[in-house]
């Protein structure tokens, strides 16, 4: 299916799309509604970013077969490198182009009833369940341009599903990886952790061979009163693709999630991840760490909204920009009236290294309620001379002396990442693009 900027799909096709893959009637609905409101809706206002002129919209869905294998090793091994070595024998799931090609899940998972497979296996087989939860609170289809874009369009991604107080302990990985020439991805992740589970879940976005052309994905979170989610995410696009990317939680009383993030992309990127403590008690953390290269335009938003009594929300974002790129750091912490004992604390920090670099960050407090408290911090700033002159004094390059500085900086906030695999992948990512 080839997509053009002013006719996205007709309805014909996408009703045609939906029935051939034996989606149930509801799903086939909510696309053609999420269509039908796309041309009413505008886009996304992201702070201080104008995004009018990106291309969301010349790509191709259509992106060939690609080969299922059975074993890791016969993955390609533009994919294998991405692959945690600590979940290819319990759980993972890999798509390529939008394709499942290879998974294996831990036998204990089934035993204890819980789900985790790909989406259009989910929408059949466990189709209530999706339903529920699937564009309900966390987000919503009728949100802007790019999110009923999403929604009409979405093919690929998985559904994780833990019941009431069952704990995963192995890690849930899923790899997708996208290289088909001006493809288009848009992928759709839906977690449901029921009350008092826990589940750990990392996800890597990787482009290979002729890479993305527009990449349109979202993740839902839904955390059960005593839940716990860790979610990592490592994302390494390529410099051709175009990404709108949301992560979003909705989190229960006494529920807590764990966002820890690495937006390694070589394109222009816009990037929401926004939290809803709903429930007393309800905790979120979100980390999340950058480096931009080239001539790059990015945008990353983190908002946590407080609706419950005693609900913390604690952000932390460093960032790192090279060459001419520009990096906006959005930080909100949201407290809303009645929400009582609340605490709120953020923290942004971009190092630009070179004349041309930009960054900008911006916390935000958004206070309703008197009986809470609420904290910021941000810093945008070079690289001290002194301080290349000393490194390059010891014998070093000025790219090795650059090197360790984008470590150096970056590392406070890798070291705090509460996934071990996301803190390995993030050290090797962020090592490749300080070589260049």
């Amino acid at each position: 299916m080839s997509v053009e900027t002013n006719a996205i799909i007709g309805l014909e096709e996408l009703t045609k799309r939906s029935e051939s893959k034996n989606e149930p009637k509801w799903l086939t609905e909510l696309r053609v509604a999420a269509l039908n409101k796309m041309e009413t809706l505008e886009l996304p206002k992201p702070d201080k970013t104008k995004i009018h002129n990106w291309d969301f919209t010349t790509f191709t869905q259509d992106l060939g077969q690609s080969k299922v294998v059975t074993n890791v090793d016969e993955l390609s091994s533009d994919i294998r490198e991405y692959v945690d070595e600590d979940a290819s024998g319990n759980s993972l799931l890999v798509q390529d182009n939008a394709q499942t090609v290879y998974q294996t899940n831990a036998v204990e998972l089934a035993e204890k009833g819980v789900i985790f497979t790909d989406m259009a296996t989910a929408v059949v087989e466990h189709g209530d369940l999706v339903k529920k939860y699937l564009l309900t609170e966390a987000a919503t289809p009728d949100e802007d341009k790019l999110m009923a874009m999403h929604t009409a369009l979405m093919e690929g991604g998985v559904f994780v599903y833990v019941p009431k107080n069952i704990h995963v302990d192995v890690p849930l990985q899923a790899l997708y990886a996208v290289s088909a020439e001006n493809g288009g991805l848009f992928n759709h992740v839906l977690i449901v952790a029921e009350d008092n589970s826990s589940v750990t879940y990392v996800e890597n976005y990787a482009a290979y061979g002729e890479g993305a052309k527009v990449v349109n994905i979202v993740a839902e979170v839904y955390v059960g009163a005593g839940a716990r989610v860790s979610f990592g995410g490592v994302d390494t696009l390529n410099e051709t693709a175009t990404t709108f990317v949301v992560r979003r939680g909705h989190v229960g009383r006494d529920g807590r999630i764990d966002w820890a993030l690495g937006q390694m992309n070589d394109g222009d990127t816009i990037a929401d991840n926004t939290t809803y403590l709903v429930g007393d008690g309800s905790y979120a953390d979100a980390k999340l760490v950058t480096v931009g290269t080239g001539e790059q335009k990015q945008n990353f938003t983190t908002l946590i909204k407080h609706y419950g009594k005693h609900s913390e929300g604690y952000i932390l974002k460093h960032g790192v920009m090279t060459g001419r790129a520009l990096g906006i750091f959005n930080g909100i912490s949201k407290i809303e009236k009645a929400a009582t004992k609340s605490h709120g604390e953020q923290t942004e920090r971009i190092l630009m290294l070179g004349e041309r670099a930009r960054g900008d960050a911006n916390p935000i407090l958004l206070i309703d309620e008197d009986d809470v408290t609420a904290g910021h911090a941000a810093s945008v700033g070079r690289i001290d001379p002194l301080q290349m002159f000393y490194l390059m004094s010891r014998g070093l390059s000025r790219i090795e002396a650059e090197r360790l500085v984008i470590h150096g900086f970056l590392e406070p906030v890798v070291a705090q990442l509460p996934v071990e695999s996301v803190r390995k992948q993030m050290r090797n990512v962020i090592e490749r693009k300080a070589k260049r």
